[in-house]
Parts: C-alpha cells; sequence; structure tokens
C-alpha cells in the first residue's frame, strides 16, 4: 500500500470549476508544486517539500490544508487490488432507461463499484468494479447491477492486466 494524492485540475486556468466551499480555486505556481511533490509520495515531509518549493514548513503545512479544505486534492492510500485479494476487476457500460441519476446513486451504494461515471456515448454510466473473483463478479452483474429499476442492459470488459495507472492529473 501506498499513499498518493489525487488533484483534479483543468489545463485551461479560466476553468470554472468550483471547489466544495463554492470559491474557485486560485491555483498558483507555488501550490501545483506542491501537489506535484506530494503525487510523487504522499508522505514527503512538509520540510522537504518546503525546500523543493521554497517555503517553509509551516507554509507547506497551512497550502495542503488549504487545497484538502477547498477539495481540490485528497491524500489517500491507493491499494493494489491484487494483493489484498480482489483478483477480478471489470469495467461495466450501462445502458439505462429513464433516470440515469438514481441508477448511478444505486451503483454508488455497491462497494464492489469503484468509479461511477455518467457518460456521453454509446453508455449511459460506466462503472468500474473490483471483486474478489469471477463467481462474485458474476454476482455483482446479473444479481445486483441488472436489478437495479432502470437497467436496460450491461456489457462488461474484464481486465486481463492492468498497464498503467496514475493519479498524477492536473499538474502535468
Amino acid at each position: 500500500m501506498h499513499s498518493d494524492v489525487v488533484a483534479s485540475r483543468s489545463a485551461d486556468p479560466r476553468d470554472s470549476r468550483e471547489s466544495r466551499n463554492g470559491t474557485s480555486p486560485n491555483l498558483d505556481a507555488v501550490s501545483l508544486a506542491i501537489i506535484e511533490q506530494l503525487q510523487e509520495d504522499g508522505r514527503r515531509p512538509y520540510a522537504a517539500i518546503g525546500k523543493a518549493v521554497g517555503l517553509s514548513e509551516a507554509a507547506v503545512r497551512q497550502r495542503v490544508q488549504k487545497l484538502l479544505d477547498q477539495g481540490v486534492m485528497q491524500i489517500v492510500a491507493v491499494t493494489d487490488p491484487l494483493t489484498v485479494g480482489f483478483r477480478r476487476q471489470a469495467m461495466v457500460g450501462i445502458h439505462v432507461e429513464g433516470d440515469v441519476e438514481s441508477v448511478a446513486d444505486a451503483l454508488t451504494a455497491m462497494p464492489e463499484c469503484e468509479y461511477v461515471v455518467m457518460t456521453a456515448g454509446s453508455f449511459d454510466l460506466m462503472v468500474e468494479i473490483v471483486c474478489e473473483d469471477d463467481d462474485h463478479l458474476l454476482e455483482v452483474i446479473n444479481r445486483r447491477i441488472r436489478a437495479i429499476p432502470g437497467v436496460r442492459s450491461t456489457e462488461s470488459f474484464v481486465y486481463l492486466k492492468l498497464k498503467k495507472q496514475t493519479y498524477m492529473w492536473g499538474t502535468r
């Protein structure tokens, strides 16, 4: 298990995305540099980050807290599902009849659904599922997802091998 920082920011500085408190966060070059330092190592000491970005340890601590409070980033432990007993991952495309949001809400409540995304395109929803094995995956798709009112059809894309997974968006 390692710790990662998940930061989200558009490449366009005029992006009007709002933080949790309703204001647009102002990310200057120093804040972006702090985020990059934490993306490399979420446990990096504030003193080391301060040296790298030209601030004191206290100033880094304040900036990090502000970024967390604004919802710009999270500091989380990221596990590898294979090493903790979850041997099957899949992306499931879902066609919905009726209210997409109510189906998305039902999927969000399922612990196996790691990501639930409303999309425009071939599917109404894309859901990443992490399961213990094929039987568990079958149970989740067949008995739980397909039983949600409004789910018209599903298409599963079973992961054979994960080649890349990063959380470096927003700074590069």
